[in-house]
């Protein structure tokens, strides 16, 4: 045991630790981590952290469950993950509720993102903003036609200790609680 560190001091990191969210896990992994003397030289400005540019093809099939067809998907060659924009409410969403074929409509032109991106997400949740926890959080350019001849869109939840995938009828309401993903 190192007596080099006050407890203090070490309460003082563990503060910051569950501040950044990290887990207990995490502080493991950093403990086994090769590298803490470049750890150092970021915190002393020696270094820094550089992130992969995390692209998604939009235009791929997106994934389709047994059952299903896309009856429509949009999106463009490749995107490079930035899911800094807002997330998009229609006015009336925000008083109360809009019908998802209205809201459908009220989108057409909108720059939303698809189901690609959702699936892309739930692969690094890492990635998921954390103020979509409280929400459905709806991917607009992808929408689902069900073997009943029902119309779908997928959305991401959270649900207390996971993401996951949800879907929900057009012909159902939408309220301030299923904004879209829009892409900047």
């Amino acid at each position: 045991m190192s007596t080099l560190f006050s407890i203090g001091a070490m309460n003082q990191l563990a503060d910051a630790f569950e501040k950044a969210g990290f887990s207990a896990e995490d502080v493991t992994k950093l403990k086994q981590f090769n590298n803490l003397k470049g750890v150092k030289a970021i915190i002393n400005g020696r270094a820094t952290i550089t992130y992969p540019e995390r692209l998604i093809d939009l235009a791929a099939n997106p994934f389709c469950p047994e059952g299903w067809s896309v009856e429509e998907h949009q999106g463009t060659g490749n995107w490079k993950l930035d899911l800094s924009a807002p997330l998009h409410w229609s006015k009336k969403q925000v008083k109360g509720t809009i019908e998802g074929n209205k809201l459908r409509k009220e989108l057409k032109g909108k720059k939303v993102l698809n189901a690609n991106v959702l699936d892309y997400l739930l692969t690094s949740p890492d990635l998921i903003p954390e103020e979509w926890k409280n929400k459905n959080v709806f991917f607009w350019g992808t929408i689902y036609n069900h073997s009943d001849d029902s119309l779908y869109v997928r959305y991401l939840r959270w649900y207390g200790s996971s993401w996951g995938w949800y879907y929900h009828w057009l012909d159902f309401d939408f309220d301030s609680a299923g904004p879209a993903v829009v892409a900047s």
